[in-house]
């Protein structure tokens, strides 16, 4: 089973990210993981954090040579913003601590803030913004580039683009080599294929940036060239579709989640929205007539790219703060503001893209297991000989 866990505040010293399940001999690239990384921090509507970190990884474990060995991976990213908050979240007390404490007694609407609280009986919203906060999905972003690099070898690739900030939307058909040329682009605006589109959800940024608000918006990630046949029908925790659902609804904002073409096909005829199975005789293959299931059918990955697309609220922080109550004195007060973003939307989808690769390794390691690149390799073209003789 492939697993994988986060650890670290916001503002602490450091992000820790741990990964375990993966074969032997599985190539490494520092440069790749550091990439993603790069494209996390990028878009039109990030705030002055993304000024102060430049988040590279460090693999202190499981990584020789540029290989893995097969023993847990340990990463650290480290948090430059550190030097700031050394004496205001010190590890232990000090005689002035109380002090220096930067205090959140105004919780957000929309944050963790005042459910963490009150959950974990704390007074000081602090604790809980540290670790509700997004900056914590860096750490999955660098694990994902490794469930990235491990799939590579399999000929899966994971990508991302916007199709909507705010109001403003793609409405036209995207084609998988649009998504790769725009992942590779070293200038990231909003993470839209189409100029004439990202101009327009431009303009709403714009318009946030102008009334002191937030926007949100829908990112798409495509998984391309993964095989049938990953996921089962057979009990409820192993439907693909649904893990990837929860996965993609555990970052934070994302409020909705979307398979395939979900939100049309609800408003049509069933005649209308299944993809027709055809039979190419000298390919020797089954094809579809489309893919508005998002390359997934009873839980079960069908051969045709698998589309997830993550519906995101806007950020919580408002220059123009909302009307909240001070922890402390029970009175009416406006929210706590803190440095922030505007707009989230590419970033977002690059921690999509991190998430989804993680459950498809996942499957991937759960259907050809191996303790080796080589075994799971001889694993894997044993059952794509089996596809293909079907």
């Amino acid at each position: 089973m492939l697993h994988f866990e986060t650890a670290g505040e916001s503002h602490g010293e450091c992000l820790v990210a741990t990964l375990t399940g993966l074969p032997a001999g599985v190539p490494v690239s520092v440069a790749a993981v550091n990439r993603e990384l790069w494209r996390r921090q990028q878009g039109y509507g990030r705030g002055g954090r993304m000024k102060i970190e430049a988040d590279t990884a460090e693999i202190v474990a499981g990584v020789r040579h540029s290989r893995t060995i097969g023993a847990p991976i340990a990463m650290i990213i480290r948090n430059r913003d550190w030097a700031n908050w050394t004496e205001v979240l010190p590890v232990e007390a000090a005689a002035d601590s109380e002090e220096k404490k930067k205090a959140l007694t105004r919780p957000r609407p929309g944050h963790a803030d005042l459910a963490g609280g009150i959950k974990y009986d704390l007074h000081d919203a602090r604790y809980i913004l540290e670790r509700a906060s997004a900056r914590e999905t860096a750490a999955r972003v660098a694990l994902g580039a490794l469930a990235k690099q491990y799939l590579r070898e399999f000929g899966i690739e994971v990508l991302s683009h916007v199709i909507q900030t705010g109001t403003a939307r793609l409405e036209r058909p995207v084609e998988w080599a649009e998504i790769a040329e725009l992942a590779a682009r070293d200038e990231i605006t909003l993470g839209s294929v189409d100029a004439e589109a990202e101009a327009r959800m431009r303009a709403v940024v714009d318009e946030a940036y102008r009334t002191g608000d937030t926007v949100g918006g829908v990112f798409e990630v495509r998984a391309h060239g993964v095989p049938v046949g990953l996921g089962s029908h057979i009990a409820w925790d192993r439907r693909l579709d649904g893990r990837l659902a929860q996965a993609i609804l555990s970052i934070q904002a994302v409020k909705g989640v979307e398979i395939g073409e979900a939100e049309e096909a609800a408003a049509a005829f069933g005649s209308k929205v299944q993809d027709t199975i055809h039979y190419d005789k000298p390919a020797r293959e089954f094809r579809r007539g489309a893919n508005k299931a998002g390359g997934l059918e009873g839980g079960i990955t069908n051969g045709q790219e698998i589309v997830v697309r993550g519906l995101l609220k806007p950020i919580s922080t408002l220059r123009k703060p909302l009307e909240s109550v001070d922890l402390e004195t029970r009175e009416p007060a406006l929210a706590a503001y803190e440095r922030s973003d505007v707009a989230v939307v590419p970033a977002a989808g690059v921690v999509g893209e991190a998430m989804v690769a993680l459950v498809v390794a996942q499957a991937m390691v759960e259907k050809f297991g191996g303790d080796s690149l080589t075994e799971v390799r001889r694993n894997y073209d044993g059952y794509i000989k089996q596809v293909r003789e079907y």
